[in-house]
């Protein structure tokens, strides 16, 4: 099965947009966790500006299923998470000017200072996850900095499957994914997944070999507008795994 973690930090920012105290983003976890969602993810940025710190302490003390913390990788960042103890951690790439993370870590450039921050997770008993393009160079090097798990960055795959028109074309578009994914197995890592999966093409997932996690929140969030949350997960979640979801791609 393909674990869903299910991200609400597009809560917060619906709160924050007006200055207000609800929705809130720990009563959204709880009915997240009613559709059955496996995990629940947020993001903690240097500039705050959608989950706060103060969200980040009751999810830890109030949901029922593992917390997983996406951080950058900041002295700052390291030391919350080393006091907040989630279940997982998964260290992000992060530009103040971005809207959202628009690619994986650059793990050629990657130092002993990552590597002393994952271990010092580790220690914790926090599993640590790295958040990569889909290249098989970045999991040997996740391997070797210590992590136990990456999430390989779909947001281009997503992108492009917008404008696939083809069984092959989606097929190809799938391969480096797939490829990541067997490379990562095969160093001992759990394989996650997440970035711009939505309703049109979750299902795909379920060719990615190993496959453990996808942590998805836009689309659901936005989903749930429409149907509210505990079903938007429950949708989700049967995309990832049901196997009348799954791609047909026999000749």
């Amino acid at each position: 099965m393909i674990r869903l973690g299910v991200n609400i930090d597009h809560v917060a920012t619906l709160r924050n947009a007006r200055g207000e105290s609800y929705p809130s983003p720990v009563q959204a976890a709880a009915f997240a966790e009613l559709g059955g969602a496996d995990n629940i993810t947020c993001h903690l940025r240097e500039d705050r500006r959608h989950i706060r710190d103060a969200d980040v302490e009751l999810l830890k003390r109030t949901i029922q299923v593992p917390l997983n913390f996406e951080i950058a990788a900041t002295d700052e960042m390291v030391r919350i998470a080393s006091s907040t103890k989630p279940h997982a951690v998964t260290l992000v790439p992060e530009k103040r000017q971005e809207l959202t993370t628009e690619g994986g870590l650059d793990l050629s450039q990657s130092s002993k200072k990552l590597g002393d921050q994952i271990h010092a997770l580790r220690d914790l008993g926090i599993v640590v996850s790295l958040f990569v393009e889909p290249d098989v160079k970045d999991m040997i090097a996740a391997k070797k900095l210590g992590a136990q798990a990456i999430e390989i960055h779909s947001g281009h795959y997503c992108r492009a499957m917008q404008d696939a028109r083809t069984t092959a074309e989606q097929l190809a578009l799938l391969k480096p994914l797939q490829e990541a994914a067997r490379v990562a197995h095969d160093q001992g890592l759990q394989v996650h997944v997440g970035h711009g999966l939505n309703y049109s093409q979750a299902h795909w997932m379920q060719l990615v070999p190993h496959l453990e996690e996808a942590n998805i929140g836009h689309a659901i969030v936005a989903r749930a507008i429409y149907v509210g949350l505990t079903q938007a997960v429950r949708e989700m979640k049967a995309l990832l795994n049901d196997p009348q979801f799954r791609p047909s791609v026999g000749g």
